[in-house]
């Protein structure tokens, strides 16, 4: 290999981007990682969730005692919401508090400790410099970056700059997903005090948290959801919808966050929090369908860069599949660096890897979903109303003859159909 200004270039400091520096920074490589942002995690949003599990395979005990968590989640709500009512499944159990290990968190605080932890272990930061595009050599290969009139040449160029990244195309060719294949999300942070946080979601202590996602009105009947997360001392709150369905104007993502933050079910868990973060960023939705090459002769792909994005219905994946990606993307560097074979061959390691990890195996195990959440109408407009008027049936107490539940429920399905229903959960046993 020809003489370069670093072992490797990472664009891009979310998730993925100090871990693929840490490991190339513990294994001795030298390593520039240039964020765009004038510091980690400034320009980063998410709804605030992170599962531990891939973080404790990069880090010690007492390393990860230092990361700013906010709140360890124990209660997980799923919201259907119509204009009038909402019904929530709310759950919670010991195993939650011993076994589960996820935490909220705010991505300033904690983008910024993961950008610390690969300061630490040897590898080189710049802030406040967007990469304009790739360095390529005669053959094709990437040898580098520009960053306005500067040129930095690297052995491996390990791309982690997020969802709408203009370097995948030049580096290998990508083209960019369908609208339909993208969600735009915006969250909002209220303070408040954590006592009262903790009384509101119903958790024992101010150690102990919620995370809800909410399907339905939120998004006015149109694909996406809202979603809340409770930190130490303020709630994250936002919504995520399909662009192709905030587009046509007749709902605009901020008139849905109004709407939302005024919905008595949602009204009552931020009243008289101060806002202190308002944030919006484009979220991949399409899983597998959208991926990029991942491999290229010089470079690697990871974090949102690769789309590695996956909405359960009832949980959001993404953050811990870029901090493994991250930590593969790095061990698959330093792998064809020590063998002296940057090529594409070379850095094939890097997808055999990704195929053996739980990321990929999620991915191709859920490759169905996206396509079936993007077309299941019913559960944005028509589930909830029909969950609505069943509780009014079974709840509301006026004086008129009791009936049979039976009498109560079956009245709303055949609303419903049945076999708008059959389809649907046969199209959700399928997919999920």
């Amino acid at each position: 290999m020809e003489e370069r200004d670093f072992d490797a270039i990472v664009v891009g400091s979310g998730c993925a981007g100090p871990i693929a520096a840490y490991e190339l920074a513990k294994a001795g490589k030298s390593v520039l990682v240039v964020e765009r942002g004038d510091t980690a995690g400034s320009k980063n949003m998410t709804g605030g969730r992170i599962y531990m599990h891939p973080l404790r395979k990069v880090f010690d005990a007492d390393t990860l005692a230092t990361a700013p968590l906010e709140r360890r989640i124990t209660r997980e709500k799923v919201m259907l919401m119509s204009p009038d009512a909402e019904f929530t499944i709310d759950f919670s159990s010991d195993a939650m508090r011993t076994d589960n290990d996820s935490y909220s968190v705010l991505r300033g605080t904690f983008d910024q400790w993961l950008a610390d932890q690969a300061e630490a272990a040897g590898a080189e930061y710049i802030y406040g410099i967007p990469v304009e595009e790739v360095v390529k050599d005669d053959a094709g290969a990437v040898i580098g970056i520009r960053a306005g009139e500067d040129e930095i040449t690297a052995n491996v160029v390990i791309l982690c700059d997020g969802v709408n990244s203009l370097l995948t195309e030049q580096a290998v060719g990508y083209r960019r997903p369908p609208a339909s294949a993208i969600a735009v999300g915006i969250k909002q942070t209220f303070a408040l005090p954590a006592k009262t946080i903790s009384d509101r979601c119903l958790v024992s202590t101010d150690d102990e948290g919620t995370a809800m996602l909410i399907a339905g009105d939120a998004t006015k009947g149109k694909f996406g959801g809202g979603f809340m997360y409770t930190n130490r001392d303020s709630i994250s709150l936002g919504i995520v919808a399909g662009i192709e369905s905030v587009s046509t104007g007749e709902y605009p993502i901020y008139q849905m966050m109004e709407e939302l933050k005024s919905h008595p079910g949602i009204a009552a868990l931020i009243k008289d929090g101060e806002l202190v973060e308002h944030s919006g960023h484009m979220v991949p939705e399409g899983g597998l369908g959208i991926m990029p090459e991942l491999v290229g002769d010089g470079v690697l792909v990871a974090g949102e860069s690769s789309m590695m994005c996956i909405n359960f219905g009832y949980a959001v994946r993404g953050m811990d599949y870029a901090i493994a990606a991250g930590q593969i993307a790095g061990q698959a560097a330093v792998r064809a660096l020590d063998a002296g074979d940057v090529s594409a061959s070379g850095l094939s390691c890097y997808k055999q890897m990704l195929e053996d990890s739980f990321v990929m195996k999620d991915l191709r195990s859920f490759s169905a979903e996206p396509e079936f959440l993007e077309h299941f109408d019913h559960m944005f407009c028509g589930y909830p109303e029909m969950v609505r008027d069943i509780m009014n049936n079974m709840f509301i107490i006026d004086g008129s003859p009791a009936k049979h539940v039976k009498n109560m429920v079956m009245p709303e399905v055949k609303k419903m159909g049945y076999l708008n229903i059959f389809k649907d959960m046969k199209g959700a046993l399928k997919a999920l």
